[in-house]
């Protein structure tokens, strides 16, 4: 704890340079040259890089005894396809979850299980037991909708709109949040899960791009490849994840020549503008650069394998073939689309069952 109190002082006089609210960040050129005096309240401001890093060991000092708890809600697919690889996406999070150090606690609800009164039940056990230095993530996954004024999470029995999420995030105590909402439409969601304190990820920008999202599987990805893990610090952070997949969501469209539906982003300071970009000159991406979703020395040395990684990367490839099949869909006779689908679909489930022996 006494590292904790150092960088503790050391972060106070921090954030007085580069908090916006505080008055902004200093000169630009401080990135360029650090050590140049510079005299925003006596202070003297740190590159943005090097604040994260310290924003990070401060985390992760002050934290060292606290709980981390998992939520994964995986909703109604609506069909085979989506159903087996909503499904497979959250069992792939929950492997790797259960595979690092930070796993105090893990919850996964997927098909008939993720109800709505299962979710409310199981956020409302969490608020009963974490407690203000414990960290909580929720990651959804699945298909959204908006009707012009809510969003909702298409789930077994009732729905579940964003207002919900945010009342019953609201009463867990823990103070260090992050939302990741993988559904299409999930951009509406934005303004009713912001708050100060917690991170909130969308896959789309607004409630209007409604088609099924790719940012999922690449989300996925960004927990088993060492490539999402940019500061070779041994942890993923939450900006690190977001990063990873938002590039690699941007190249599947390009490759596939289409038009990009989902355009994800990233909000951390509760009341500023979600962004594509956070940095330095947005202020946002400071709060996610220092919240690590997992430390990747367990789940990586498992992922890691060659036989893991080639079976990972049969498993991208198939998932690639079939949203090029969908997207063909209209062209190809029905009956030739289903003898496709079916033949990809049975390889991809095979393939999931020799990833998570």
């Amino acid at each position: 704890m006494a590292i904790a109190a150092k960088v503790g002082r050391g972060m106070r006089m921090l954030f007085a340079s580069t908090n916006p609210r505080a008055g902004g960040f200093a000169r630009q050129d401080a990135d360029t040259n650090p050590k140049r005096p510079l005299t925003k309240r006596g202070t003297q401001t740190l590159p943005h890089n090097l604040c994260s890093k310290l924003a990070s060991l401060l985390l992760l000092a002050g934290s060292a005894h606290a709980a981390t708890y998992y939520v994964t809600v995986a909703g109604l697919g609506g069909e085979p396809d989506y159903e087996q690889r909503f499904e497979g996406w959250a069992k792939d999070i929950e492997r790797t979850l259960k595979g690092s150090a930070d796993a105090s606690t893990v919850t996964t609800l997927y098909g008939p299980t993720a109800t709505r009164d299962a979710v409310r039940t199981t956020l409302r056990q969490i608020a009963g037991r974490a407690h203000p230095d414990d960290a909580f993530v929720l990651m959804l996954i699945g298909h959204g909708t908006f009707d012009g004024e809510d969003y909702k999470i298409n789930l077994p029995g009732p729905d579940m709109t964003g207002i919900e999420f945010a009342e019953l995030l609201d009463r867990i105590p823990a103070k260090r949040q992050l939302v990741v909402n993988m559904t299409s439409a999930s951009g509406a969601s934005m303004e009713a899960l912001r708050r100060q304190g917690r991170a909130v990820i969308t896959a789309t920008k607004s409630g209007y791009e409604k088609n099924a999202t790719v940012f999922a599987r690449y989300w996925v990805a960004a927990l088993t490849d060492p490539a999402a893990d940019t500061n070779k610090d041994g942890t993923i952070s939450a900006l690190e994840a977001f990063k990873y997949a938002e590039q690699k969501t941007g190249s599947f469209y390009d490759t596939q020549k289409r038009l990009a539906t989902e355009h994800p982003l990233l909000e951390d300071t509760g009341a500023g503008q979600a962004t594509r970009a956070p940095g330095r000159d947005n202020g946002e991406g400071l709060v996610a650069s220092a919240f690590p979703v997992l430390r990747i020395d367990k789940s990586q040395a498992v992922a890691n394998s060659p036989e893991k990684r080639a079976l990972l990367a049969k498993k991208d490839e198939l998932e690639s073939l079939i949203d090029q099949l969908k997207y063909k869909k209209a062209s190809i006779p029905a009956d030739e689309y289903k003898t496709q689908v079916t033949d990809l679909l049975l390889q991809l489930a095979r393939t999931q069952a020799e990833i998570d022996k």
